[in-house]
């Protein structure tokens, strides 16, 4: 499934959300320019390697400083393919907005900086001898996913699905639509625990989704606005008839 639209209003331009995007892109721009080697270099020096943190000894084998802090934050800035960079960036396009007009700008990029990070070390704990370099943002978006999923579970999203080349649009809850997802990712990534080979191996970072979707569950509603800096919402200022925290019928804390 592939979400195309949160009915969710806003009040505020994201410029962070932009800002995060056109970073991220401009990275993965550069990527491509690299030579073979050179990628190679910077996936070394900048991408999550759970071996070169955990095993120093490792590290100094391969020519790497082990313990490195670095590599947790700047592999969130990093990507493996237009597949990977397209899908997490069009996922922070979507769900991005709300949640930075509920933080503010400030607070939206520390949260997301912060669910990066902490995605990054779940990732790391749960494949502590990987010397595969993880990277890329969905990490820190599925920190975005958890607090979206937190203040606007009753909001609708229009989805595409595809059968076969046929797409179908459906609505669905949000708490439907990212509650599955989350769901794919825990079995998935208890399913990596029960096999040795899974983190050596290298594949999707299933812990960092389920790391950084657990931050942004948790911490989002203490560093929200307060209703002092955010002007409430009237009741005719949701999108097509919803309220403004994205409920068809209710009494929302906006209206």
């Amino acid at each position: 499934m592939f979400p195309l639209k949160t009915n969710v209003a806003i009040r505020f331009a994201p410029i962070v959300t932009w800002s995060l995007i056109l970073v991220n892109v401009y990275i993965f721009i550069i990527q491509s320019t690299l030579s073979e080697h050179e990628a190679r270099l910077l996936l070394m020096q900048y991408g999550l390697i759970p071996a070169a943190f955990f095993h120093p000894e490792w590290a100094a084998s391969q020519g790497l400083e082990g313990g490195r802090l670095l590599p947790f934050l700047t592999n969130i800035f990093m990507h493996g393919g237009w597949a990977h960079i397209i899908f997490n960036m069009w996922t922070l396009y979507i769900f991005g907005p709300a949640i930075e007009d509920r933080l503010g700008a400030g607070r939206f990029l520390a949260f997301y900086l912060l669910c990066g990070i902490g995605a990054s070390m779940a990732h790391a704990i749960a494949n502590s001898a990987s010397i595969i370099p993880a990277l890329g943002a969905s990490g820190a978006i599925a920190g975005v996913l958890g607090a979206y999923m937190r203040l606007f579970p009753f909001s609708r999203l229009i989805v595409m699905f595809l059968i076969v080349i046929f797409p179908v649009f459906f609505e669905l809850h949000a708490a439907v639509y990212v509650g599955m997802w989350f769901f794919l990712q825990l079995f998935q990534g208890i399913g990596t625990l029960l096999n040795p080979l899974a983190g050596i191996q290298g594949g999707i970072a299933w812990w960092a989704h389920i790391g950084g979707f657990l931050i942004g569950w948790l911490i989002v509603q203490a560093i929200r606005r307060g209703d002092d800096h955010y002007r409430p919402y009237q009741r005719d200022e949701g999108i097509h008839g919803f309220l403004p925290d994205g409920r068809r019928t209710g009494k929302g804390p906006w209206s």
